[in-house]
C-alpha cells in the first residue's frame, strides 16, 4: 500500500506505537495516535514524538468523523484484535495490521523470525550474534524490545534482519514473508486473550502464512503439534532435536550435537562447549544452527559465535553466590513450561519463588516438576492461591504466602543453606505489580546484592 498522504490510524501509545508513527511521519503519512486510556497527558505523548507535523494525537475515545476518515488501521502487539473499536474498524473494510506488518512494508533485506512459546528471546540473540559473525549489516528486532519499526528505514539489500515474533505479532501479518522461519515449541499460554488453544496455534503458525518451498522452516520435532504443522505448511522444514537421530537435521546425541544432511553426518560440538545450560538450551542452539545454516552462515563461523554465547539476562541468570546460596534469576519464566526448564536447570535444593498475573494458566505439569528439587515454594501476585491449590493437589504443601517480592525474598534468604540454589522462576506475567519481566528481575538481582557476606 502506497502510504503517502494515507489517513493511518496507529493504535497504543506504548514503544511499538511510538516507533510505527516514527515511519509513518518518514513515508508522508497522516497519522492519528490513539489511545483509548483517558489518564494520558497528550502533551507528554507530543513530547516524545518530537515534531507532530502530520500526528493527530486523539485520547479516550474515537468519534464516527474520523474513522470514516481512516484508510489503514496500525495495532501494537498488546491491543487485543477483538477489542470493539477494532471490530468496528474491522467491519468498515479497513484494512488492519500489526506493527511488524507496517514495518515489512520497508524492509530491502533478508528476514530470518522465530515464534514459540518458550526459547525464542534466546534463540533470537543466539541467532543474532551468529549472523553478526557473517553478515555486515545485522538487525535484532521484535519481540526481544527492539521495534522492528525503529530499524527497518537503515535495512539494504545486503543486511539480515533477525525477528523475534509473539503470537500478538503474528495475529496481524498479511504480506510479512521471513526466508527462514522457525517455531520452537507450543504449550499452552496467553489463553485469556487467545480464548483457545488453537487460536494461539494459529497465530503462530501464521510465521509461514506467505513462505514458499523457496523459503525454510525449521522445527522441534520433539514437539507433537508441530511434528503436524510440518506436514501441511508450504515450505521446505528443517527439524532439530533433542531426543532422537533424525535422518535429516539436527540433533543431539549423547553430549554431542550434529547435523545429518544428504546423509551424511558432521559433529557440530560438544555441549561442554557451550556457555548455555539445560536441555532447553541446546533445543535453542540447535535450532539457531539450522536458521543460520539455511542463511548461509560457513559452520566455522556458527561454532565460533555459539560456544563463546551466553544466557541472556532474566533467563536462567546466575546472579551471585551470597552466604554459600545460589541465586538466579529467570523472571522471563512467565508461564508453567518455561518455568519448568527453570527447575529442571537446577541441580541443588532449590527455593523458589513463582506467581504473578494469571494468564489463564494450568499450573499442574510445574508443581509436578519439582520432583524433590523445591524444598519451598514462595508465593506472591495475583495466582499465589490458584497456584496454593494446585500444589495441595499434587501433593506439594511446603508453600507460604508473600505480599511483595521483597517479602518473598527475605524468607527465601531466611530459609536457604548453603549449597541450595534460590530460584525467581514465577510461571506468571509480571504485570499489577511491575511493568514487565525485565523490572521484576532487575528488582530481585538487585535485592540478591544487597546481601552482606
Amino acid at each position: 500500500m502506497e502510504l503517502e498522504n494515507k489517513v493511518v490510524l496507529v493504535v497504543g501509545t506504548g514503544i511499538s506505537g511510538i516507533a510505527a508513527t516514527e515511519l509513518l511521519k518518514q513515508a508522508k503519512a497522516n497519522i492519528i495516535l490513539f489511545d483509548s486510556n483517558t489518564e494520558l497527558d497528550a502533551y507528554e505523548v507530543k513530547r516524545r514524538i518530537g515534531d507532530v507535523d502530520r500526528v493527530n494525537i486523539v485520547i479516550g475515545e474515537l468519534s464516527d468523523e474520523i474513522i470514516a476518515t481512516l484508510d489503514l488501521m496500525i495495532i501494537s502487539p498488546g491491543v487485543p484484535t477483538d477489542l470493539p473499536i477494532v471490530n468496528k474498524i474491522r467491519d468498515t473494510g479497513v484494512p488492519i495490521w500489526g506493527e511488524v506488518e507496517l514495518a515489512y512494508q520497508f524492509e530491502k533485506g533478508h528476514v530470518a523470525a522465530i515464534t514459540g512459546t518458550n526459547g525464542k528471546t534466546t534463540t533470537t540473540a543466539l541467532t543474532g550474534a551468529i549472523m553478526k559473525t557473517y553478515f555486515n549489516h545485522v538487525f535484532v528486532v521484535g519481540n526481544i524490545g527492539i521495534p522492528y519499526t525503529n530499524v527497518v528505514a537503515q535495512t539494504t539489500q545486503d543486511s539480515v534482519t533477525v525477528a523475534e515474533m509473539s503470537s500478538f505479532q503474528l495475529e496481524t501479518i498479511e504480506q510479512f514473508r521471513p526466508s527462514v522461519s522457525a517455531i520452537l515449541n507450543i504449550t499452552p499460554d496467553h489463553l485469556n486473550r487467545h480464548h483457545t488453544m488453537e487460536k494461539y496455534i494459529e497465530a503462530k503458525v501464521n510465521i509461514t502464512k506467505n513462505q514458499t518451498l523457496n523459503d525454510v522452516c525449521v522445527l522441534n520435532y520433539e514437539d507433537e503439534v508441530l511434528r503436524e504443522i510440518g506436514k501441511k505448511v508450504n515450505t521446505k522444514i528443517i527439524y532439530f532435536s533433542s531426543e532422537r537421530e533424525l535422518e535429516e537435521g539436527i540433533y543431539l546425541k549423547g553430549e554431542d550435537i550434529y547435523s545429518r544432511f544428504d546423509e551424511v553426518e558432521t559433529k557440530l560440538c560438544n555441549v561442554h562447549e557451550l556457555k548455555l545450560i539445560g536441555k532447553h538450551n541446546y533445543e535453542n542452539v540447535m535450532a539457531g544452527i539450522a536458521i543460520a545454516m539455511s542463511m548461509g552462515v560457513p559452520m566455522e563461523y556458527i561454532r565460533k559465535a555459539i560456544c563463546s554465547f551466553e544466557a541472556v539476562e532474566h533467563r536462567i541468570e546466575y546472579v551471585a553466590t551470597k552466604r554459600g546460596v545460589k541465586y538466579y534469576n529467570d523472571s522471563k519464566g512467565t508461564n508453567p513450561d518455561a518455568a519448568i526448564k527453570g527447575i529442571q536447570s537446577m541441580t541443588t535444593p532449590t527455593i523458589l519463588i513463582g506467581g504473578g498475573y494469571d494468564k489463564d494458566s494450568d499450573y499442574t505439569e510445574w508443581i509436578k516438576a519439582f520432583n524433590g528439587k523445591v524444598k519451598k515454594l514462595v508465593l506472591i501476585g495475583q495466582t499465589k492461591e490458584k497456584i496454593a491449590n494446585t500444589a495441595k493437589e499434587c501433593g506439594f504443601t511446603d508453600y507460604v504466602f508473600a505480599d511483595s517480592l521483597e517479602e518473598a525474598f527475605a524468607i527465601c534468604v531466611e530459609e536457604a543453606k548453603p549449597g541450595e540454589a534460590v530460584l525467581l522462576s514465577p510461571a506468571c506475567a509480571s504485570w499489577g505489580m511491575f511493568k514487565n519481566y525485565e523490572q521484576r528481575g532487575t528488582i530481585f538481582k538487585e535485592l540478591v546484592h544487597k546481601i552482606e557476606e
